[in-house]
């Protein structure tokens, strides 16, 4: 049989429990950005009047809606 401590034992769970709330945490955050990742993937902005819009045709020069220049797909930017 082993012999554990009362204290040893309580801080043995509370680091596993501690450890698996980050964990969680980490897996959560991971998938919110993949989220926004997908969510902003077809999101452009006009280089002309800074209109934002969403197309998600496969033109390489998609025309802004509100001024009808064209703009080319730019990966969006990490805030």
């Amino acid at each position: 049989m082993i012999r554990v401590s009362l204290s040893a034992l309580v801080t043995v769970y509370l680091l596993l429990f501690l450890a698996a709330v980050f964990l969680l945490w980490l897996s959560s955050e991971w998938n919110r950005r993949r989220r926004e990742r997908r969510a902003l993937r077809y999101r452009l902005r006009c280089v002309i009047c800074a209109f934002e819009f969403e197309d998600r045709t496969d033109a390489l020069l998609p025309r802004c809606p509100r001024c009808g220049s064209l703009n080319e797909r730019f990966k969006p930017e990490q805030i």
